[in-house]
């Protein structure tokens, strides 16, 4: 009897005969051998039809068969160093499962972005992308059970809320059956509600921004993990994000080592990313290490793209910069005592010129403070009414921060544009599929 099995587990069943459904992605040889290249969602493999091996019905059906067609193919597995996952099957018996009857629109030729974009849906099945959403997957796990195990309760927070994180400019606005509501950036301010609960909270969802942006780090929908901890200080915060990081990458380089270097990724800097210490830098810092890589940043202003990779460019492992401009951050964000003009906020940047992956701090938590903050913004006191509750009962040194899973995912696999690390990427010119 044949025995089915996933490509994955190719290596338990060495020299059994096996069943193996899945879809031809590559096919060549002429005359009396011909190779098929199978993938069933697990991994790759070679199938070798002999035409004096099998059947003239089998072999005219191998004959006929077309790229990206569905097939369940029979024989024997081995090893076989030169074939897509280093084994393959030498076949003795094919059903044809679905016959495509029309040209696969992606071929070995180069294609533009404007058309893999264009038939995403398609794009998906290339051994690259393949590999890449693998490896997001792998982060995204590691995200999750990083929490788990480090005592953080999962609080899902609402993606349509009454106001905003940060003000309202790169929102979405809905009409909420007559009332304004918007599309959430972020869970955070909900998190801030759950730590009185929980302790330690966080959240993992999709988050929508209107901004007309189109740089390589941008998107308009993409996926977050906020993360609030109750009795944390900033630097507290900032063990916790790059014993999450290096997690990760422990994760990734352990599990997905094959799909790394399927898309040809040098691991170095991962592995040192890993094994040694982040760097740590104030804002002013910072700006100092840039004026010396010959830029004109100021010190009262916030890092475009451009300063991020610059500075990330002369770093080999990921770099906090702490105490930004009190001016640049965010109402909630709590002032240094020591100089008011800068907040005790941090973001993480990674290395090779990717720029921010992290960003995060300490939260205010004194009740005049923040309601005096609502005001200087123009907020709306109503619609913060419920935040600043959780000032008058019980407040108490918090803090937290956002990691953005496509930008991680960029980075870890060395990834141009992150329109990449998605599925189907939202971008500002970009609905379809």
């Amino acid at each position: 009897m044949h025995t089915p099995f996933f490509i994955k587990d190719s290596q338990d069943h060495i020299g059994k005969i096996v069943t193996v459904k899945g879809w031809v992605f590559n096919k060549r040889g002429s005359g009396g051998l011909i190779f098929l290249h199978v993938r069933d969602g697990s991994g790759f493999l070679q199938v070798t039809a002999a035409k004096d091996a099998v059947s003239p019905e089998v072999f005219a059906k191998v004959n006929s068969i077309t790229l990206e067609s569905a097939v369940s193919v029979a024989g024997t597995l081995k090893t076989e160093a030169r074939a897509p996952g280093g084994y393959e099957i030498a076949l003795s018996d094919m059903e044809i499962l679905h016959l495509v009857k029309e040209e696969y629109p992606i071929g070995k030729k180069d294609h533009g972005p404007d058309f893999l974009l264009s038939h995403r849906h398609l794009w998906l099945r290339s051994r690259r992308q393949w590999a890449i959403l693998r490896i997001r997957d792998t982060i995204e796990g590691a995200v999750n059970d990083f929490y788990r195990e480090n005592g953080f309760v999962r609080i899902d927070s609402p993606t349509i809320t009454p106001s905003a994180c940060e003000g309202t400019t790169t929102l979405f606005e809905l009409d909420y059956f007559g009332q304004p509501a918007y599309l959430s950036q972020s869970g955070q301010l909900y998190l801030e509600a759950a730590i009185a609960s929980f302790g330690r909270a966080y959240d993992f969802s999709p988050v929508m921004r209107a901004e007309k942006s189109k740089t390589r780090r941008h998107l308009i929908e993409f996926w977050m993990t906020d993360a609030e901890m109750a009795f944390t200080t900033l630097f507290e915060a900032l063990d916790i994000e790059e014993a999450m990081i290096k997690y990760i990458l422990n994760r990734v380089l352990t599990e997905r080592a094959e799909e790394l270097k399927l898309i040809e990724r040098d691991t170095t800097t991962l592995t040192k990313a890993l094994n040694e210490p982040f760097v740590r830098l104030t804002f002013t810092e910072a700006v100092d290490k840039l004026k010396e890589l010959g830029s004109d940043m100021t010190y009262d202003t916030d890092f475009g793209n451009d300063d991020e990779t610059t500075l990330m460019t002369h770093y080999e492992v990921p770099v906090f910069v702490t105490h930004y401009p009190a001016a640049v951050k965010a109402f909630y964000c709590k002032r240094d005592p020591k100089d008011p003009t800068r907040a005790l906020s941090a973001d993480l940047l990674a290395p090779e010129g990717y720029g921010e992956i992290i960003g995060g701090g300490e939260r205010e938590t004194d009740y005049e403070t923040l309601v005096a903050r609502i005001k200087e913004h123009g907020y709306s006191m109503d619609d913060y009414s419920w935040y600043l509750d959780l000032r008058k009962f019980g407040s108490v040194p918090h803090s937290g921060y956002g990691l953005g899973i496509e930008r991680m995912v960029a980075w870890v696999c060395k990834l141009p544009h992150v329109r990449e690390t998605i599925p189907f990427p939202r971008l500002l010119d970009r609905l379809r599929p």
